[in-house]
């Protein structure tokens, strides 16, 4: 139920009633007055409990940068923090998996090895309504996701909510046509909610919402400069066919016949040219002629290539960094707004004025203890809380001011050093202490290294059963014990707790017993070197698998030197912070992907099939094998593509990543455009617009505010300080220096408009 006011205070109950009655005893009368204080008292107890609540409900949504429009009565808040618990969000977004994954089990499915349709064999295809229920749970789990939200914001803001609404028209529409699936026996050609499915990975997630806002407005820039790279297109489309018109003479007609013998092949191979896919092939039969002729194609591939698709990645990364800004900077609103109702709410019931507003500390340290929130941002809030013991409250600055500790970067603090007694335990951890042991253990990392590639070097002509492998293994026995001793004396000089806080030592340490383990397995396992003992020969593992996987492992520890190199280090932890902040946008891109694979099975399923005798006659057909096949050089065929295809979920996935890289994807859009119809190049180029130009220019634009943000910041810290400052980096904290903070009556005024928290000032 929606609250009413908020109350400033509870009043006394009226006791005048019970004293009032003739005839009633003093005894009675006391007894009366008792009960009315009790009641009272009750009521009071309540209230208190519900500004309490409402301020760690509302101080949770600062720190998530929620909205704070929802209802804010008792059973409300219950329902709130219920809804955005770890389990509640773990189960949605499970529901958001499995209804995503459904694609690649659903018909055509994708349970087979091979996605080549000449050794693919026969897939498992799900009975009807086995797959029709899991998205049937998935769709009750999303109606009452929607129910709870709706409940929650109330009708009014409901109505606002672009959202909500679209959410109730996705499911309403996925339900009408799994009723119709159900209806037909699962075997309609065409299942809509397959394509609206990815709007239940959109609308969970909001930072996902502001960076697909942020691209809309973005999109008028980049289509004026699409504009310009189409005008260039054609302007040069125009004068190649000029250039390289039909001539009576056959042996001057290569061009004409390869790649400008009509308009739309033209367009195609200097769309082509344009991403550098088909270069120098598209100019060779042309520059054998006459090399002047390279002049068009150097001149096409300068303008569009390096100056007007860079001129697109500088708009797209101007752009979009604008209005990424905007949204962080909603974003922290959000979060003083939060705080600053909190404040709100913990003061109103004081009977103050305005300008002598404050808050008790015992209150806020009580709010904190409520508060679900990470282990050291409660520290470092309750330890500026307490500052204010003395005084025992504080005003809204003061409270405004403690919850700053929000916007500063957790900094990772390593365990002090173990104390010895004897001089001689303090002199040797001192030296195991010291960088330069680190720098030994990279030096000698590097020696294993380079002793294996000088072996497999020498060995490289021999196959695995020539090769002697326990001079190998007793060179890497060496050096493993070596490592064993380093791991040791650094835990003996920085303790156990110190030598696991630093995250190189743990991934060192792990390699390191790992060695360890695989090496006592191979002397155990084959006795002494040289022995005549072969478990191979009694199913045993061989002994080349075992050292292959000793030295892969060797090598792969060789990154150990990276936290020790502070511009590797530095690009290290530019791609882990990736890693976080990409998550809105990997979302996007897996929607997109979701989206054209779909579309891509609809139009492309079974549109090339190999002909008989490159199939395996028993898992083939030969049916619409048409005369679109070719063996020309540089062809679908001739390149033997046949595993990328549309025949399933899993496959075009593949097929859209191949082409999105934009290597050799010409040889898709002429394969299918031969096997359908010309207008399917329409679908490539969609998919390339938007991959290629669109998403990875988006993507560049990220890395390179990730890695500026911290390239300044690394200039005031040493190699040891790059993983520290990396321990905790978000969107909003690279923007923090550009935000600006919002003003009293800003806040004020967005309070005041709030569809639920009705504030005594």
């Amino acid at each position: 139920m929606e609250t009413d006011s908020l109350l400033a205070g509870s009043e006394n109950g009226d006791s005048g009633e019970y004293g009032s009655r003739s005839g009633t005893k003093q005894g009675g009368d006391r007894g009366s007055r008792r009960m009315s204080y009790s009641v009272a008292g009750d009521k009071h107890r309540d209230d208190e409990d519900l500004y309490i609540q409402q301020a760690v409900v509302l101080i949770e949504d600062a720190i998530h940068y929620r909205s704070i429009n929802h209802r804010v009565d008792a059973h409300s808040l219950q329902l709130y923090r219920w809804y955005y618990s770890r389990i509640c969000q773990w189960i949605l977004g499970v529901t958001i998996a499995v209804v995503l994954l459904l694609a690649f089990v659903e018909h055509p499915s994708s349970l087979s090895v091979s996605s080549d349709p000449r050794h693919r064999s026969v897939s498992w295809h799900p009975p009807c309504g086995f797959t029709e229920s899991i998205e049937m749970v998935c769709l009750i789990i999303f109606s009452l996701d929607l129910a709870v939200k709706s409940y929650l914001i109330g009708w009014e803001e409901f109505r606002k909510s672009k959202w909500l609404i679209s959410y109730t028209v996705v499911i309403s529409v996925s339900i009408i046509d799994w009723v119709l699936s159900i209806s037909m026996a699962c075997d309609e050609k065409l299942r809509v909610r397959r394509l609206i499915r990815p709007f239940f990975l959109l609308q969970n997630s909001s930072l996902m919402k502001k960076t697909l806002k942020c691209i809309k407005r973005t999109l008028p820039e980049i289509a004026s400069v699409i504009l310009l790279l189409a005008l260039h297109l054609c302007l040069f489309t125009m004068i190649g066919m000029l250039l390289f018109a039909k001539t009576d003479d056959p042996k001057k007609n290569g061009e004409w016949e390869l790649h400008f013998r009509d308009l739309p092949n033209a367009l195609t191979s200097l769309l082509v040219l344009l991403t550098t896919a088909n270069n120098p092939d598209v100019m060779i039969p042309a520059y054998s002629l006459n090399r002047g002729y390279s002049i068009f194609f150097i001149t096409f591939s300068v303008i569009g290539t390096y100056c007007l698709m860079n001129l697109l990645t500088a708009i797209i990364y101007n752009q979009f960094r604008g209005y990424l800004l905007m949204s962080v900077q909603t974003s922290i609103i959000r979060r003083r707004l939060g705080i600053r109702a909190a404040f709100q709410v913990l003061s109103c019931h004081r009977a103050q004025a305005a300008a002598q507003e404050y808050v008790s500390v015992d209150a806020v340290l009580e709010v904190m203890v409520r508060v679900k929130m990470r282990s050291y941002y409660r520290v470092a809030i309750n330890t500026v809380a307490q500052q204010h013991a003395d005084v025992g409250y504080m005003d809204r600055e003061q409270f405004m001011k403690i919850f700053d500790e929000l916007d500063k970067d957790c900094i990772k603090e390593h365990p002090p050093l173990p104390q010895y007694m004897s001089p001689v335990l303090q002199r040797l951890q001192m030296i195991f202490s010291h960088y330069y042991l680190t720098v030994l253990g990279n030096a000698v990392a590097l020696a294993n290294v380079m002793c294996i590639c000088t072996v497999l070097v020498l060995n490289s002509e021999k196959s695995t059963t020539e090769r002697d492998h326990y001079v190998l293994e007793i060179i890497n026995l060496c050096f493993i014990l070596y490592y064993l001793f380093e791991m040791c004396v650094k835990i003996f000089a920085f303790g156990w707790r110190g030598y696991l806080s630093y995250r190189n030592n743990i991934f060192d340490g792990f390699l390191t017993i790992l060695l360890m383990a695989l090496q006592m397995t191979i002397y155990i396992t084959y006795r002494l070197p040289y022995s005549h003992w072969d478990p191979s020969s009694h199913g045993g593992m061989p002994l080349w698998e075992i050292v292959r996987l000793v030295n892969m492992l060797i090598v792969f520890r060789f990154l150990r030197i990276i936290p020790d190199i502070k511009l590797l280090a530095l690009v290290a932890s530019t791609l882990l912070d990736l890693v976080k902040n990409l998550r809105a946008f990997a979302g996007i891109l897996v929607v997109v992907y979701y989206v054209f694979a779909v579309f891509g099975i609809w139009l492309f399923e079974g549109a090339i099939k190999p002909p008989p005798e490159t199939s395996v006659p028993s898992n083939s057909s030969t049916e619409n094998i048409t005369s679109n096949f070719s063996m020309e050089c540089g062809t679908y065929e001739q390149l033997g593509y046949w595993s990328n295809n549309f025949d399933d979920f899993g496959a075009a996935i593949i097929l859209l990543y191949d082409v999105m890289i934009v290597n050799n994807w010409q040889a898709f859009m002429e394969a299918y455009s031969r096997y359908t119809t010309e207008w399917s190049k329409v679908y490539f180029v969609c998919w390339w617009l938007t991959s290629s130009v669109m998403w990875v220019n988006l993507f560049v634009a990220l890395i390179l505010e990730n890695f500026t943000y911290k390239w300044d910041r690394s200039h005031r810290c040493s190699v040891t300080d790059v993983e520290r400052i990396r321990y905790e980096t978000s969107v909003q904290l690279m923007f923090k220096e550009q935000i600006q903070e919002p003003t009293e009556e800003e806040l004020l005024c967005q309070l005041h408009q709030h569809p639920h928290l009705h504030l005594r000032w």
